[in-house]
């Protein structure tokens, strides 16, 4: 059941959670512009200053699901609030950091925050009323795009004009302002969970995480076929294995397996990773194309600054699409918007693929790419949040996230194998080939088209379809149906009781006028009605079409009156009036939309035309 407030404006929490989204994933992306400087920032081994980046995403994975069924269990907002501290504490940390060991914790502590983004879509559901849930959930989720389009080329200008420390500080003020927009303007939201938290499922699925993205993460270095990638490849898999068995058990698991397993869930689920694979697969290979140089004969040669300027344009294009994927989640529902999102997606590969030797050209493939994605990751939530129950959307959607990020993990290592494998050696150093690009962008599309492929085996919504009845018909299950109908007994005097008419024996009734045949027992009209959509859909069902009139909420088990037929024109007339006045309503609602919708349109034209001529600009000048 939704609680939309009415004190404060819907708009306003989506404005607000989308910035969480957007904070929450500029931490990722925040520290690759200094990637090459930190060994010598922080007086340490290139190996060991890239855990700077890796604990982030070990941290994250790890304390997603915990964040998102603390969620469900004590409240979203309050969880927002608490994943709001560490991303300060955090931030503040690594701002001060003069060694490796003080940045990482840093580093770890952002991870904690990372939770925040899921719980944010989980609690539209609770703020919001249903129409309006779907394209929130669209705009926040094309948000973590967003954040990470735009993170790296104001990363990389803040690291080449300015002090290093002033990108976390100013994550930190980020994150305060965050904090302080949660708790003035998202509502309280009810804790729906019950129970407690799984603390040893916690510590399960924490390790066989960390076993799992450190041994996709590192094998690389580490060597693929080394005892320690091996190992811990092998632990995840014995780890996961326990822990499932403990999951299946326990009273109040920290993931439902039961729920998981549902085809919907599982279906998105995989889906998931496959988007979050060929997103991040092709960040990586278009951003690599933009900044080797040119002597090779198929880099573009371009800067850290000017790549990220080429690339935050299709960061936009996922807000600039939130609003279409959520017309087409409500018109032909969220199973289509995935599979046409991961068509898009396809279709980016292919135009990154035969545009390559320009950068225009790379920044319209990764456009296209992005357009996909837009459309996916604003499908995902709502496919998740539609076959669970109310209680467990936190945490379906933590794990959904978790699943993305797998994805991405599992990205980042196929394709530097490929690039390793299939290189040219320029001025005494190794280089990925044309050809090594080629067939990572090959991969990229054909997972792409697998995630496609993926979506088409989503259980589909049933359609309750009855044929339309003869008007005959229809006329004799009218009457046979009048004729049925219940009524009251007559009450009997007792002096007719002590009659002797009454003691007598009844005459037998005279013969009733022939009537048509009444159909079989089978054919009852009206039919039954049919539920439509998942088995598990719940509260969810309503998200995406209008709610049903007060009429229809009538309990089935209602016994039913007979009335008169002034008394059953009035509550006609009564409830007509109800109609008109929620479809008054729903025009004014309407109406607000859309004209946030056109405000939203025209900055975004704004901001899109002060983009490109920037870019053009200094395309120019780096030419």
């Amino acid at each position: 059941m939704h609680s939309a407030p009415t004190s404060r404006s819907g708009g306003g929490i989506v404005s607000v959670l989308a910035v969480a989204g957007i904070v929450g994933s500029l931490m990722q992306t925040l520290v690759v512009p200094l990637i090459g400087e930190l060994p010598r920032l922080l007086d340490a081994d290139a190996a060991d200053t890239s855990w700077v980046i890796t604990v982030t995403l070990l941290v994250g994975a790890v304390a997603t699901p915990v964040v998102g069924k603390l969620g469900d269990l004590y409240g979203k907002r309050r969880m927002m609030l608490a994943c709001a501290v560490p991303l300060i504490a955090g931030s503040v940390v690594c701002a001060l950091a003069g060694s490796l060991i003080p940045m990482i914790a840093g580093r770890g502590l952002q991870g904690l925050g990372v939770g925040m983004i899921p719980l944010g879509v989980s609690a539209l559901r609770d703020l919001l009323p249903p129409q309006r849930v779907g394209p929130a959930i669209a705009l926040m989720s094309s948000s973590m795009g967003i954040g990470g389009a735009l993170g790296l080329p104001i990363s990389a200008a803040v690291a080449e004009y300015a002090d290093w420390r002033m990108l976390f500080w100013g994550s930190a003020v980020l994150s305060v302002l965050v904090a302080v927009l949660i708790w003035l303007l998202v509502p309280a939201t009810p804790a729906h969970g019950r129970g407690r938290l799984d603390a040893a499922g916690a510590v399960g699925l924490g390790i066989a995480l960390v076993c799992l993205l450190l041994g996709v993460s590192k094998g690389a270095d580490w060597g693929w076929g080394s005892g320690t990638t091996l190992g811990l490849l092998g632990a995840a898999v014995v780890v996961l294995l326990l822990w499932g068995l403990w999951e299946l058990r326990v009273r109040d698991p920290l993931v439902d397996l039961r729920t998981t397993a549902r085809p919907q869930v599982l279906l998105t689920n995989v889906a998931s990773v496959l988007v979050g694979f060929a997103m991040y697969a092709q960040s990586l290979v278009v951003m690599q194309i933009l900044q080797l140089p040119e002597a090779t004969g198929y880099g573009l040669g371009q800067s850290m600054l000017a790549a990220g300027l080429w690339l935050a344009p299709s960061g936009l294009m996922m807000m600039a699409v939130s609003s279409l994927g959520a017309r087409l989640s409500a018109a032909r529902g969220p199973r289509t918007s995935l599979f046409v999102g991961a068509l898009i997606i396809a279709l980016g590969y292919g135009a990154a693929f035969g545009l390559m030797g320009w950068s225009w050209g790379l920044m319209v493939a990764s456009s296209v790419g992005n357009i996909g994605v837009g459309l996916a990751y604003g499908a995902m939530p709502a496919l998740i949040m539609s076959a669970v129950p109310q209680s467990e959307t936190a945490s379906a959607n933590s794990f959904n996230t978790l699943m993305r990020s797998i994805g991405t993990s599992v990205s980042a290592a196929v394709v530097g194998v490929i690039l390793s494998q299939m290189t040219v050696t320029m001025g005494g150093h190794a280089l990925p080939s044309e050809s090594g690009f080629r067939t990572a962008l090959l991969v990229g599309c054909g997972v792409a088209l697998v995630a496609a492929l993926v979506t088409l085996a989503l259980p589909k919504p049933r359609h309750a379809t009855a044929p339309a009845p003869s008007p005959a018909a229809t006329t004799v299950t009218s009457d046979a149906a009048r004729n049925e109908r219940p009524r009251p007994p007559a009450a009997l005097s007792s002096s007719a009781l002590s009659s002797p008419a009454a003691s007598a024996p009844a005459s037998p009734p005279p013969p009733a006028p022939a009537s048509p045949a009444e159909p079989p027992a089978t054919q009852v009209w009206p039919p039954a009605p049919v539920r439509i959509g998942h088995e598990e859909l719940g509260p969810w069902r309503d998200a995406f079409r209008p709610p049903a009139p007060a009429w229809n909420d009538r309990a089935e088990d209602e016994p039913a009156h007979p009335a008169s037929p002034r008394s059953e024109v009035a509550e006609l007339r009564a409830e007509n009036n109800t109609l008109r006045e929620e479809n008054a309503e729903l025009r004014t609602a309407n109406d607000e939309l859309r004209a946030e919708n056109d405000e939203l349109r025209k900055e975004l034209d704004v901001l899109m035309q002060g983009l490109s001529a920037w870019v053009q600009n200094l395309a120019g000048r780096t030419g």
